[in-house]
């Protein structure tokens, strides 16, 4: 099986690009999708074959998740049971038979760290959400983080210290809730491999490699002997981050 995710930065605007020449080349059994801005969860894509499913924030032409899959879920549910977070519509979960499938929008700390309180906030109210998940059976969650966990993530580390996504509460967060049972799958397999899925638009930060890893693939420690593949396809464009992916055998 393979999966994608792609923070498409407006799904609608993307359509208007390359996107679904992208869909049919790559064929996904299951794409997860982030910052997709919809308002309408009964928004469908013209793809005979799969299944979609939308969550929409109540704040118009913001945030965003969605499940389009080959494979029928036993059940599709928005949130994770806290009000203050399940408004900006950042997660969606689809349970299969033997595993779960998370994506999600992780929150931006923003500029000056405005938003940095709230987001330590999420990152302990979904690593619980998580880790009482994977008390039931296997958990796949993907998605825009938006944390670059190590150095090795990041092109400029020293001068983004204090930046929203590579503050130390942010990472010491990621770490945790890896250390609680989940594993960081491009890193796992590729341990020094340097490959970035987000660059700034300003200052033509991708075409100068200047980037940022904040787009993930996490599951269960236990889906390790099964997972095959993990890739981020730098060669994509259309949105400010690129595709990445998971060949697992499920």
């Amino acid at each position: 099986m393979r999966i994608y995710s792609f923070n498409v930065n407006g799904l609608r605007a993307i359509l208007k690009k390359d996107f679904m020449k992208w869909l049919s080349d790559t064929q996904p059994d299951i794409l997860c999708l982030q910052e997709t801005k919809l308002s309408d969860k009964d928004f469908s894509i013209d793809l005979p074959g799969y299944h979609q499913y939308y969550s929409c924030a109540e704040k118009k032409g913001y945030s965003g998740t969605a499940i389009i899959t080959r494979r029928e879920p036993l059940s599709v549910t928005e949130g994770i049971g806290i009000s203050d977070h399940d408004r900006e519509g950042r997660t969606l979960i689809a349970e299969y038979e033997d595993f779960y499938l998370i994506s999600v929008y992780v929150p931006n700390s923003q500029d000056e760290l405005r938003r940095l309180d709230y987001r330590q906030q999420w990152n302990k109210d979904f690593e619980d959400f998580v880790c009482a998940l994977s008390e039931k059976k296997s958990v796949i969650f993907c998605g825009d983080l938006n944390v670059a966990h190590q150095e090795i993530d990041i092109k400029n580390p020293k001068t983004n210290t204090r930046n929203a996504g590579f503050t130390i509460e942010e990472r010491t967060d990621f770490g945790r809730l890896l250390s609680r049972g989940f594993v960081d799958t491009f890193r796992y397999l590729h341990p020094d491999e340097v490959k970035y899925s987000w660059w700034s638009y300003r200052f033509r930060a991708r075409e100068k490699g200047i980037g940022w890893r904040i787009d993930y693939f996490v599951i269960s420690q236990d889906l390790c002997p099964k997972l095959r593949a993990a890739e981020i396809h730098d060669d994509v464009f259309g949105s400010d981050h690129c595709p990445v992916s998971i060949d697992i055998d499920l």
